[in-house]
């Protein structure tokens, strides 16, 4: 189905409900505030699975990274509507000519939250200090933290301070290539040139926090926050809700002298059916829904004809290609996943443009051309990926000794629970490799936290994940593969190349990459990195994402991007238009 003509069912169903039900919304209490914004109201979103952990170094998926952004603040952060990146606590900043030294001078009056790490409780301003202590545990050898790779190979004198604190000495002076100049100055040196090391300081692993709160607090640190964001953690109840309030000196005001944020808080519940998250939605329980449940299409389709304009609907329908993947990863390691035959061999066996056409019906694009999706300046049409050939994928199994299925053993799926969308493509892909390899898998469905676990530690052997891109750039896709992230010891946890996968060739066409100044030659050399992944076969890219959001009327300056990344610092609402 195309892309236009599931916008237009969307529509039609939610014309259909709106017209048709007749409950009263929730109302939103607002005062007028200046330049025609309104204050106030609290914003009420849904996530379908659970926050891990809300610490910046230990976050590793969406869910918990959209809170914790309203809470942390980096030094640079993404526009919301055209992802750029933009000065966030800095408040001005010098490269050098040769590309190596970043001197940044951070904002003067930039206070901490209020919060008991405090001696009186009361949040103090945030240092230059601060910036080298944070960034200092990037590079510490510690339980909680999973940024390492951030900084490593990167910023001068990572490695070593990695090595001293993994050694139980950790050097006096922290990481070498990060110096504060005075109170409000930072100087961080690199490596070699990184052409993407604006976007590395606008990830949240790079986010600011006082050392007090991490001395108090430690892995606690998990649902104790102390940022310099427009919003505080007021209560956290687990696998229920999380509720975040305005802070009150936050430092940021707007162009019309508004004090931000303007939302009085956030509530976030967990609901992980989307089926109810859709209702809940309609009811005006929530202020936005993301992700349609594909399952749940057939039960909202009204009448097209009430929808042709779509100017009677009650809600805002936002869409965008994404940078994500979803994908399918075998362990690199696997006494039967190590076999390229066999990795090749499931790629060819399953149909994407069939997946993603009748089992997502349209909602998506197939992964033809590599893991990196579609952005601008990659010349993604240049790299082959697998094409549907179940003859050419039986003789590769009968290569690698499994002529039809004989001799193969029952592989388990991990899949993550959270909706039914994901789960019906898994059952639709694994009947194409039952019925084009005579191949027995067997599902099995976590909760997003276990699925991670399950993968990290090398437990999985194939499994189901989604790729959403910290930063816009093909090298924070790629960088999943490269062997340096790939812990020392084989049995620790591996957070980024969690299929384990090692190619010199890779590495050093990716290296190259990194390191390549001239963008176009930049995004060819990326773009040959990511054939050699496709010829090595190391994961089944399956569709690259479409993103729907259907807003409540009301929310206003809450633009959509190819992230889904979130900053509700300027989001306010609309006065309620009364019925003619």
């Amino acid at each position: 189905m195309k892309r236009n003509a599931l916008l237009l069912l969307f529509t039609a169903a939610f014309i259909f409900a709106s017209c048709g039900g007749g409950k009263k919304k929730n109302e939103i209490q607002l005062k007028e505030g200046k330049g025609g914004i309104t204050l106030g109201g609290v914003f009420k979103v849904n996530e379908i699975e659970t926050f891990r952990s809300l610490f910046p170094l230990t976050i590793t998926d969406v869910y918990s990274y959209r809170i914790a952004n309203q809470i942390y603040q980096s030094l640079f952060k993404f526009n919301q509507e055209s992802l750029k990146v933009e000065r966030n606590l800095a408040e001005s900043y010098m490269i050098s000519d040769d590309k190596l030294t970043y001197t940044i001078k951070i904002k003067k009056g930039v206070y901490f939250h209020n919060d008991p790490c405090f001696s009186n409780g009361e949040g103090r301003e945030l240092k230059a200090s601060d910036v080298k202590y944070c960034f200092d545990k990037i590079c510490e050898s510690i339980p909680q933290n999973k940024m390492y790779w951030l900084f490593k190979d990167k910023v001068v004198g990572a490695k070593e301070y990695f090595e001293s604190t993994k050694k139980g000495s950790p050097s006096s002076g922290g990481v070498e290539g990060v110096e504060v100049v005075d109170d409000y100055t930072i100087k961080i040196t690199l490596v070699e040139p990184f052409g993407a090391f604006e976007q590395i300081l606008a990830h949240m692993g790079t986010a600011i926090y006082p050392k007090e709160a991490f001395e108090q607090y430690g892995k606690d640190m998990r649902v104790n926050c102390v940022g310099t964001g427009p919003f505080t953690l007021k209560k956290v109840k687990e696998n229920v809700e999380v509720i975040l309030v305005r802070n009150e000196n936050y430092w940021e005001q707007d162009e019309h002298g508004n004090q931000l944020p303007y939302l009085e808080g956030i509530k976030v519940s967990f609901i992980s059916e989307k089926s109810t998250e859709l209702k809940e939605f309609q009811k005006g329980n929530l202020h936005m829904i993301w992700e349609i449940p594909v399952d749940e299409i057939p039960n909202i389709i009204g009448s097209l004809e009430e929808a042709k304009d779509g100017k009677n609907a009650e809600f805002k329908l936002q869409s965008s290609r994404s940078l994500s993947v979803q994908y399918y990863a075998f362990l690199y390691t696997h006494e039967v996943f190590n076999d390229v035959n066999v990795r090749k061999a499931f790629n060819m066996a399953i149909d994407r443009e069939e997946l993603v056409n009748i089992t997502l019906q349209g909602e998506g694009e197939p992964a033809f051309h590599g893991f990196v999706p579609p952005m601008d300046g990659y010349p993604q049409e240049k790299v082959k990926g697998y094409e549907y050939n179940p003859d050419e994928a039986r003789a590769l199994m009968a290569k690698a000794g499994y002529s039809n299925g004989r001799g193969f053993p029952k592989i388990t799926l991990n899949l993550n629970s959270g909706g039914t969308t994901q789960e019906l493509l898994a059952e639709a892909m694994m009947n194409e490799l039952k019925k084009n390899l005579n191949v027995d898998i067997e599902i099995k469905v976590l909760p997003m936290n276990q699925h991670q676990n399950e993968i990290e530690s090398g437990r999985a052997s194939f499994w189901r994940i989604g790729w959403v891109a910290d930063y816009p750039d093909p090298e924070n896709f790629l960088n999943l593969f490269y062997s340096k992230n790939l812990p020392e010891n084989a049995s620790d946890d591996a957070y980024i190349n969690s299929v384990r996968y090692t190619n010199p060739a890779f590495d050093e066409v990716f290296v190259q990459a990194r390191r390549e100044s001239d963008p176009v030659k930049r995004m060819e050399l990326f773009a040959q990195a990511d054939q050699i992944l496709m010829d090595d076969a190391v994961v089944m890219p399956v569709y690259y994402d479409d993103y729907i959001r259907l807003l409540n009327p009301q929310v206003e300056n809450f633009p959509m991007n190819s992230l889904e990344y979130r900053d509700f610092t300027r989001v306010y609402f609309s006065p309620k238009k009364k019925k003619k």
